[in-house]
C-alpha cells in the first residue's frame, strides 16, 4: 500500500507530521521509538530572540482536549542553530520549522535566517499578536495576512506553509489571501480560543486566563474548515485538529488534506505515530485503498 505523499515537491514517507509545540525539537520522544517513523515533524514555534513564555499554570486538561497558553517559550534562533539543528540534520524525515514574531520585521528576519539552514520547509504561525496593530493577531483579517505573507515571501527561500487560525470570520477569505500572496501550502486549524475555571478558587485555571483549545473536541470544526479551504484554494492543505485515530486521518484527507499534523494525541499516547500508522495501513486494507493519495478531496455530496 502506498502511504507516501508529496507536498510542494517535498516527499513525505507517510502523511503524518508531528505538530508544532507538541514535539519540541525532536529529541523528546527519541527514547520511546525511532522518530524517523514520522513523515515529517514541525518544530516548536521559534522566534529570533529567546522567549521564556507565559507564567504558569499554562496547561489545563479539558474534556476531549487540552488548553494551553505556553506563550512560545523557545531558545531563540542562535541556540537553535547551535544546539538543535545539528540533531535535526541527522534525521531521515521532513523537517519543518515553525516561525513566529510580533512584527512583520520579526517574521522576515527569521524567515531569511532559517532559509539558510538545512531544513525542508517553513511554517508561518500567524496567530501571534501584531504589536503594531494593537495586539490583534496577524491571521485574523485578509489584509493583515496579505501583508505578513507577502513580506515573508520575499525572504523565505524554502516552501512556505501558512498556518491559519480558526478564530476568524471567514476562513476561506484568509486562505485565499495567503495563497494569493505567496503561500505554497496551508496548514489548519490552529487552536480554538477558550478558557477553564476552578470553582473552588473562583479563578481561571490558566495564569493567562485564555488559552488555545486542542484535541478531539475541535475535530468537527477542523474538518469543516479544511473542506471549505480545499474548495477555495489550489495549493496543498495540511490538516490538523484532534487527530487520534486512523479514521481521523482518512476523514481529513477526504475533506482535502494531503497530509495531517498530530498534536495533542502525542501527549495522550507517547507512541502516537506507531499506533496511527499501524491503524492506517489496516484501515486502508479494510477500505480497499491502495494509495492514500486517491482519497484526497474525494468527499461525496449527499
Amino acid at each position: 500500500m502506498k502511504t507516501s505523499v508529496n507536498v510542494c515537491g517535498i516527499e513525505f514517507k507517510n502523511p503524518l507530521i508531528a505538530a508544532s509545540g507538541t514535539f519540541g525539537f525532536g529529541r523528546e520522544y527519541q527514547d520511546f521509538y525511532d522518530v524517523n517513523i514520522w513523515g515529517g515533524f514541525c518544530t516548536k514555534g521559534l522566534t529570533y530572540e529567546k522567549r521564556l513564555g507565559n507564567p504558569t499554570p499554562r496547561i489545563a486538561e479539558t474534556p476531549m482536549g487540552s488548553l494551553n497558553s505556553v506563550g512560545l517559550q523557545n531558545p531563540g534562533f542562535e541556540d537553535f542553530v547551535k544546539y538543535e539543528l545539528p540533531y535535526l540534520k541527522t534525521l531521515d524525515t521532513v523537517v519543518i520549522v515553525n516561525i513566529a514574531g510580533n512584527m512583520v520585521e520579526d517574521y522576515c528576519r527569521l524567515a531569511e535566517a532559517v532559509s539558510d539552514c538545512d531544513i525542508d520547509m517553513v511554517e508561518l504561525n500567524i496567530s501571534c499578536p501584531n504589536v503594531k496593530e494593537g495586539g490583534m493577531a496577524f491571521g485574523t483579517r485578509p489584509e493583515s495576512i496579505k501583508n505578513v505573507v507577502g513580506s515573508v515571501r520575499k525572504y523565505c527561500k524554502k516552501p512556505l506553509i501558512v498556518k491559519l487560525s480558526p478564530n476568524v470570520e471567514d476562513i476561506t477569505q484568509n486562505a485565499k489571501a495567503a495563497e494569493d500572496y505567496g503561500a505554497d501550502a496551508i496548514s489548519l486549524i490552529n487552536t480554538v480560543s477558550g478558557m477553564a475555571v476552578d470553582i473552588y478558587t473562583r479563578q481561571p485555571i490558566l495564569a493567562n486566563t485564555i488559552g488555545g483549545l486542542s484535541g478531539p473536541a475541535i475535530k468537527p470544526i477542523a474538518l469543516k474548515m479544511v473542506w471549505q479551504v480545499y474548495n477555495t484554494v489550489k495549493i496543498p492543505i495540511i490538516g490538523m485538529g484532534g487527530i487520534s485515530s486512523a479514521q481521523d486521518i482518512l476523514e481529513f484527507m477526504l475533506c482535502g488534506a494531503r497530509a495531517v499534523q498530530v498534536g495533542t494525541y502525542n501527549f495522550m499516547d507517547p507512541y502516537a505515530p506507531v499506533t496511527l500508522l499501524d491503524g492506517l495501513t489496516k484501515l486502508m486494507a479494510d477500505c480497499k485503498i491502495q494509495d492514500v493519495n486517491t482519497i484526497v478531496g474525494d468527499l461525496k455530496a449527499r
